[in-house]
């Protein structure tokens, strides 16, 4: 081989070197381009999916707030939690607008969420806290309100056993007339059977034994009603169930609880009519005897 031909075999041999050499340096270089652009973008997608998590976080955690302000009526609380969630608002609205690339803010702001949510932890056992005294008092309430209904109940019981008693005892202790008789007597203070010569009523009656009523001074009136309803009165009165009322005579006694057998009389005044009279007996406010007699003659 002459020199010429040799020279230029060398050159292209070089050149072909060199472009080999150049096509394998694009390749490499294109090929690491690549690489790195899908690890960007590998990158880019994981902090993406890191924001739109964050982001869901302060969501729920301002779905929580939500739910625990509706509930609870500690107005302290409320507003406690109002503030803790209008800053929960106001960073996720930072968060929003943060770009995906600043993995530096994003790191912040969840760090932030984990401060709020560890603040709403402490409002929430508080919460549990006051929810649980509640329910303690409630139902110390309802055994107090239970207690004092029983307790009432038993007061009335125990008025209504005592008025019973007390009306029992008051009956019990109502003196009553018996042995009623009426006679009539002429001026001589004769018994008489003809109603045209009487000049005075006697009537005869027996007070009977009551050891619960009330020994000492009394007082018993005699009612005298005529044919016509009117009251031989002379004018005097006294009090019975809340009234003055008309009577005919009366006499003061001392009870001693045992029977008594006394007499009262009425002075006629007048001419009597023919009939049936009526004769009230009234000792301590209550009407202790009631007689029917007749003038016939």
């Amino acid at each position: 081989m002459d020199k010429v031909k040799r020279r230029n075999f060398i050159i292209i041999t070089v050149v072909s070197l060199v472009i080999v050499t150049l096509g394998f340096a694009v390749f490499y270089f294109v090929r690491k381009a690549n690489q790195k652009e899908a690890e960007v973008a590998e990158v880019i997608q994981m902090m993406n999916f890191e924001k739109e998590q964050v982001q869901k976080e302060y969501a729920n955690l301002n779905q929580e707030f939500d739910g625990y302000t509706s509930n609870i009526k500690n107005d302290s609380l409320v507003k406690l939690l109002q503030d803790q969630k209008s800053k929960v608002q106001q960073l996720l609205e930072e968060l929003r607008v943060t770009k995906s690339t600043n993995a530096k803010k994003i790191a912040q702001l969840r760090q932030e969420l984990a401060t709020v949510r560890q603040v709403m932890i402490q409002y929430v056992n508080q919460i549990d806290s006051l929810d649980k005294a509640n329910k303690v008092l409630k139902t110390e309430n309802v055994e107090v309100h239970r207690k004092y209904r029983a307790a009432s109940e038993t007061v009335k019981e125990l008025s209504k056993e005592k008025e019973n008693l007390n009306q029992v005892v008051t009956r019990a202790s109502i003196l009553e007339v018996t042995n009623f008789k009426m006679s009539p007597l002429n001026s001589s203070g004769k018994k008489t059977g003809w109603f045209s010569q009487t000049a005075t009523l006697q009537f005869n009656y027996t007070i009977t034994k009551n050891v619960t009523s009330q020994p000492g001074d009394k007082i018993v009136y005699l009612r005298i009603t005529r044919p016509d309803d009117d009251v031989l009165t002379k004018g005097n009165t006294f009090r019975f169930e809340n009234k003055n009322i008309s009577y005919s005579s009366m006499k003061k006694f001392e009870y001693s609880g045992e029977e008594l057998n006394d007499v009262i009389f009425w002075k006629v005044g007048e001419i009597l009519p023919k009939g049936t009279y009526k004769a009230d007996f009234f000792i301590d406010g209550n009407r202790v005897g009631s007689f029917s007699f007749v003038f016939e003659k």
